[in-house]
């Protein structure tokens, strides 16, 4: 007992302590910097700030930023998770330009920024994020109305465009043109990944602002009450005079209406019927699968097909997957299926009906394993399975957290 009385932490070595320091929050991360000079060494490796979580942190001000982003932020960034004070009864500037061009500076690894209740209306566009995002999710956030815009805001009352107005043919004056005009043209927006959870001011606008962004793969839509089938419609990848027009690089798709009620459903699924080109997976949720279903036959490209939080009947998934020959994975989340309707039979007819079903069953399990296969075991809807293994031979069917309903009658 003497001995292990005699041993303290520091003949652990520093891999070992950074280990256990890495489950530690940031805010006791910066209390623990405070023990002496060895942990304040220790405390700012860069491996314990690769994904670093201020969601739990309450209070956390401008001044506490710029206090972690002095001190502890670095090149090891790699995910950011901030909350704002858009639901605070302090208020106040949360997020500056000038932080943020520091974040994007000291931090040029950060690629994924989760910004939740956060108030970007005093920011000018997207432009001012880090170039080095490649995912950026807005949760309960208010925007600007250019906040997608790529091209950056022009004043004319600029210094350097009164100088490149007035610059002469001279070498010495046309190289400093040269070099304020590259420092105002705008840079391409490197984001792949967007996230919209519960965005009230997003509007069909930003959506139609999207459209230069050359990179974007993936948009999830949740709880976007103002997006309407028409600014859908108008941001669908399709040929025009040019080439294809739109959001033409985009391959995954989310669009999901589960929330408050009293507002008016836009049904912006509906925007689907004029078609996509390019779009290989659609995620449907809540109020809008009932007429995304209807218009996802118009998708010639479409592999994958996501229903979630929603009570759908086996009649109306087989009619709307009927044209859907090329869909390669079916999954439902959170589904709800409307038991069969079947007319009354005797007792007779019934027994003799379950054991020729049994019979059918048995016959065909194995055939229908192989070619439609159930990634888990939880398969409320049998007669569903069956029904899509004629339609969609080559299509595996998921069921998470599946029921079905239960009808008093």
């Amino acid at each position: 007992m003497d001995e292990f009385k005699g041993c303290n932490l520091d003949y652990f070595p520093e891999n070992i302590l950074i280990d256990v320091l890495s489950y530690l929050s940031v805010r006791e991360l910066v209390r623990a910097g405070r023990v002496c000079k060895r942990w304040k060494r220790l405390v700012k490796d860069q491996r314990l700030w690769r994904t670093v979580d201020l969601t739990a942190w309450k209070g956390v001000t401008s001044r506490i930023l710029w206090f972690l982003l002095r001190q502890y932020l670095g090149c090891g960034l790699r995910c950011l998770r901030l909350r704002g004070l858009l639901l605070s009864a302090r208020g106040g500037t949360f997020l500056s330009e000038s932080w943020l061009k520091a974040l994007s500076t000291k931090c040029p690894r950060l690629s994924k920024l989760c910004l939740l209740h956060a108030d970007l209306r005093s920011l000018p566009n997207c432009q001012i994020l880090p170039g080095s995002l490649r995912v950026l999710e807005l949760r309960g956030c208010e925007l600007p109305r250019s906040f997608f815009n790529q091209s950056l805001p022009t004043s004319p009352a600029l210094p350097h465009e009164r100088a490149e107005a007035t610059c002469s043919v001279g070498a010495q004056q046309k190289g400093r043109c040269q070099k304020v005009k590259g420092i105002a043209s705008p840079s391409g927006i490197g984001v792949e990944t967007l996230v919209l959870n519960n965005v009230p001011s997003f509007t069909d606008q930003h959506l139609q602002n999207l459209a230069s962004w050359e990179r974007l793969s993936r948009l999830e839509l949740r709880d976007t009450f103002r997006v309407t089938a028409n600014g859908l419609r108008s941001c669908a990848a399709k040929e025009g005079l040019s080439g294809l027009e739109g959001l033409s690089r985009l391959k995954y798709l989310e669009i999901g209406i589960t929330g408050r009620q009293g507002y008016q459903l836009q049904m912006a699924s509906l925007g689907l019927g004029a078609g996509w080109l390019g779009l290989e997976e659609l995620s449907l949720g809540g109020k809008e699968v009932g007429p995304g279903l209807l218009c996802a036959s118009r998708l010639k490209d479409l592999k994958c097909l996501h229903l979630w939080a929603c009570t759908l009947s086996e009649l109306q998934i087989v009619r709307s997957c009927r044209m859907l020959r090329g869909l390669r994975q079916l999954e439902f989340l959170d589904v709800t299926f409307q038991p069969r309707q079947s007319p009354p039979a005797e007792e007779g007819q019934e027994q003799e009906g379950g054991e020729e079903q049994q019979n059918e069953e048995g016959g065909t399990g194995g055939e229908s394993n192989d070619e439609n296969r159930t990634l888990d075991g939880t398969d409320p809807f049998p007669s569903l399975r069956r029904s899509l293994a004629g339609l969609l031979p080559s299509c595996s069917l998921v069921f998470t957290n599946c029921s079905v309903q239960v009808n008093v009658d």
